[in-house]
C-alpha cells in the first residue's frame, strides 16, 4: 500500500520493490513483469530509500507541528492565566444553577458577562440564546448551560467576525497599514509581524509614517534590525508623503509585504482623524486595484473604550481587523466578543505577553477554550 501510495504521489519515479522485484514506472505499471535487463538499468534500492526518507520526513513534520501547536496553547493559557481566574466567578454561578431559578440565575450571569466587558447588548444577547434553549427544555443541568453559554460565544466570534486570516494580496508587496491611539502597542505589533513573516521566508519593508512621536523612526528601525526587514528613509515631513516614497520602495525593491506605520492618534481627534484618511488615500492612488490590511491595534485594558476606538478608526479608514494587546494584563476578556459583535469586525491577532512569539493568530475556538476550560 506505501509503495503504491508512493507510485501516485511520485507518478515520474522508477523504482524496484523490495517484495516482487517489479519495475514501479507510476499506478498503471503496477504488478507488470519487466525483462531482466530493465531491472539491471534499474536502481535496485531506490523504493525502499525513498519510503524511508518520505515517512521519515512526514513524521518528522507531524511531530513538530504538535509541538508548536502545544507550545501555541500553553502560551495562550498561561497569558490569559488572570483572565481565566476571573472567569472562574461565572463557574461558580453556574454550578449553583436550577431549573427552578433559571431566570435569576441568568440575570446574575448578564451582570457579570457585563462586569468582564462583554457589553450590555452582547451580554443580554448570549443570555436570551440560553434563556430560550431553558424554556425549549434542552438546557437541564449547569454542564448543560456552561457548554451552552461558550458555545453561544464562539458562535458570535465565528458568524460576526468572518475570516480571521490576513488579508495578503499575491501581487508583491501585500501591504498592511497599522492604526490606533497613543499608547496600543502599535510599534510593537509592527515589530513581531514583521519578525512572522521573516520567520516564514518573507521580505519584509517597514514605513515610518509616524512622524510626530520623538524617536518613533529609531524605535521601527530597530525592529527591522531585529525581524531582518528593511526600513524605508525619506525625506518627506508628512505622514502622507512618507508612505508615497514607501510605496515607492517597495515596489522597486519587489518585497513581499509592505508594512506601513502611523501616528498615534486619538479617534475624537478630528483633524489628525482627516490626516490618516489622507495617508489611506495615497495607498488607495498608487494601489487603486490592491487588497489591503488596515490593523486597528487597541490595548485591552481599556476595556470597553476600545469599542468606541474601533468604531471611531473604522468611520474614517475602514478597518479590516483588528490586533488585540496586553491581554496578558487584564483580567476581563470579554472585551473582544464585544468588539466583533458590535462592529463585525474580526480579531487578527492578538497579544498575551512580551515575548515576539506571544502575538498570536486569533482562533474563536481555542480563545473561548481558554476563558471557559474543560466542559
Amino acid at each position: 500500500a506505501a509503495v503504491a501510495f508512493l507510485a501516485a504521489v511520485v507518478p515520474s519515479a522508477a523504482f524496484v520493490t523490495p517484495f516482487s522485484g517489479t519495475v514501479l514506472l507510476g499506478m498503471r505499471d503496477v504488478g507488470r513483469p519487466v525483462l531482466r535487463s530493465q531491472c539491471r538499468t534499474a536502481r535496485p534500492m531506490a523504493g525502499p530509500v525513498m519510503q524511508v526518507d518520505f515517512f521519515s520526513k512526514l513524521s518528522r513534520t507531524i511531530q513538530e507541528k504538535a509541538r508548536a501547536d502545544i507550545e501555541r496553547t500553553k502560551a495562550l493559557f498561561t497569558g490569559l492565566e488572570s483572565i481565566t481566574s476571573d472567569m472562574g466567578v461565572i463557574d461558580e454561578l453556574l454550578s449553583f444553577w436550577n431549573l427552578e431559578e433559571a431566570d435569576v440565575t441568568l440575570e446574575k450571569l448578564e451582570d457579570a458577562l457585563i462586569a468582564r466587558d462583554f457589553g450590555v447588548g452582547t451580554s443580554a444577547k448570549i443570555c436570551d440564546i440560553l434563556r430560550e434553549r431553558v424554556k425549549a427544555g434542552s438546557l437541564k443541568d449547569p454542564k448543560d448551560l456552561r457548554g451552552a453559554m461558550k458555545e453561544a460565544i464562539k458562535d458570535i466570534l465565528v458568524t460576526r467576525g468572518g475570516n480571521t486570516a490576513l488579508l495578503l494580496d499575491e501581487n508583491k508587496p501585500a501591504v498592511l497599514m497599522m492604526v490606533g491611539v497613543n499608547g496600543g502597542g502599535k510599534t510593537t505589533s509592527i515589530g513581531k509581524l514583521a519578525h512572522k513573516f521573516s520567520a516564514e521566508g518573507k521580505s519584509v519593508m517597514l514605513a515610518a509614517g509616524d512622524t510626530f512621536r520623538a524617536a518613533a523612526d529609531l524605535q521601527l528601525e530597530e525592529w527591522a534590525k531585529r525581524s531582518n526587514a528593511t526600513m524605508t528613509k525619506s525625506t518627506a515631513k508628512s505622514p502622507a508623503a512618507v508612505m508615497f516614497d514607501a510605496i515607492d520602495a517597495s515596489l522597486s525593491e519587489e518585497v513581499d509585504i509592505l508594512i506601513a506605520d502611523t501616528s498615534g492618534r486619538l479617534h475624537t481627534n478630528i483633524n489628525l482623524m482627516k490626516e490618516l484618511e489622507k495617508v489611506k488615500g495615497v495607498f488607495d492612488k498608487k494601489m487603486p486595484d490592491k487588497m489591503k490590511e488596515i490593523l486597528l491595534v487597541v490595548d485591552a485594558t481599556q476595556g470597553q473604550n476600545v469599542v468606541q476606538q474601533a468604531r471611531g478608526f473604522n468611520a474614517a479608514v475602514g478597518v479590516t481587523g483588528i490586533v488585540l494587546t496586553k491581554l496578558d494584563g487584564t483580567s476581563k476578556g470579554g472585551v473582544v466578543v464585544s468588539i466583533v459583535d458590535e462592529l463585525g469586525i474580526p480579531i487578527k491577532f492578538i497579544g498575551v505577553g512580551e515575548k515576539v512569539s506571544d502575538l498570536m493568530l486569533f482562533d474563536a475556538t481555542e480563545y473561548v477554550e481558554a476563558l471557559f476550560p474543560g466542559n
